[in-house]
């Protein structure tokens, strides 16, 4: 009866859980990609020169894709909603970042 009621209990959570979800942007010299993280499908192109805003709302997480094709250090800021901001410079030759749950603002320069 234990078993059971536990078991009962364990899938009631798992149920009841939020999930979260990722989004994926690729950040390159002149252009950002977002795609669909489990099907790798391109969703939009957009081309820039300058800072990109990346919202990441409430349960969700950031793939962060950064890929410059050579050597490069790009300064990425999150914010927080309480407005606590970590900078951080991070490898921009072809590598992938995840943030934290947001929700968060993600600053890519």
């Amino acid at each position: 009866m234990k078993k059971i009621t536990l078991s009962v209990a364990l899938l009631a959570s798992v149920l009841t859980a939020k999930a979260q979800d990722t989004i994926c942007t690729m950040v390159q010299l002149d252009r950002v990609l977002e795609f669909n993280y489990k099907t790798s499908e391109v969703i939009n192109k957009e081309n820039y020169n300058g800072i990109v805003f990346i919202e990441v709302k409430d349960g969700e997480v950031l793939c962060l894709h950064l890929y410059d094709k050579k050597k490069n250090k790009r300064k990425v800021t999150i914010t927080y909603p309480d407005g606590e901001q970590v900078v951080q410079r991070l490898d921009s030759e072809s590598n992938v970042y995840f943030t934290k749950i947001g929700p968060l603002t993600v600053d890519v320069k």
